[in-house]
């Protein structure tokens, strides 16, 4: 249970202020299953679900979208001046 005490939840407009997207972009991230959340309502087939949110899962969930930079792209050799190529 110290596992569960050690972290900090969020709920999904607290998320969405974060990451500057709307509540509604986060909770179709939970129902995609991109997002991983907590369901703590009293009832788990209720109609209103209370999403919660890890710190833990954010930043996993950061770490998969994130972008590597593009390869640099390769450098042309330039051909010297006064060189005259031949072909067969």
């Amino acid at each position: 249970m110290d596992e569960v005490d050690d972290q900090e939840y969020f709920t999904p407009p607290q998320v969405a202020r974060q990451l500057t997207v709307k509540h509604d972009t986060v909770l179709a991230w939970i129902h995609a299953h991109e997002l991983q959340a907590v369901n703590l309502a009293a009832r788990s087939g209720g109609q209103r679900p209370r999403w919660r949110i890890s710190k833990q899962a954010i930043e996993k969930f950061l770490a998969r979208r994130s972008a590597t930079p593009p390869p640099k792209p390769r450098r042309r050799r330039r051909q010297p001046d006064g060189v005259t190529k031949y072909y067969k």
